[in-house]
């Protein structure tokens, strides 16, 4: 079990093995995925890549952070871009109305 797993009421793990288990079944076949929009910008250390893809199940927007060869990746069905461009709104907007609990210290003097 991993550290941070709790067993489950509902049966085995995926983290398991128990032979045959629908946990371990054959791999999905690859969806064709159009691109329609990429960008991409550096924040600090960290790289974004903002993709709109089209597939057969619809558009969404891929939004891929590398840092130092590491990826991480989140995906946002088109029907909640406009939520989720609102939430960030709003976020944005807060970052800048509320203090720095902690700011930097002012650079050192030459």
């Amino acid at each position: 079990m991993i550290s941070n797993e709790r067993p489950s009421p509902y049966g085995r793990s995926p983290y398991q093995s128990s032979g045959s288990s629908k946990y371990h079944s054959l791999p999905r076949p690859p969806v064709n995925e159009d691109t329609l929009k990429s960008s991409e910008v550096q924040i600090e250390r960290k790289n974004f890549v903002l993709t709109l893809k089209e597939n057969p199940r619809g558009r969404f927007l891929r939004i891929t952070e590398d840092v130092g060869g590491r990826r991480d990746t989140i995906i946002i069905p088109s029907t909640g871009l406009a939520e989720f461009k609102q939430l960030v709104d709003e976020m944005v907007k807060a970052s800048g109305e509320i203090p720095l609990r902690n700011p930097p210290p002012p650079p050192a003097a030459v």
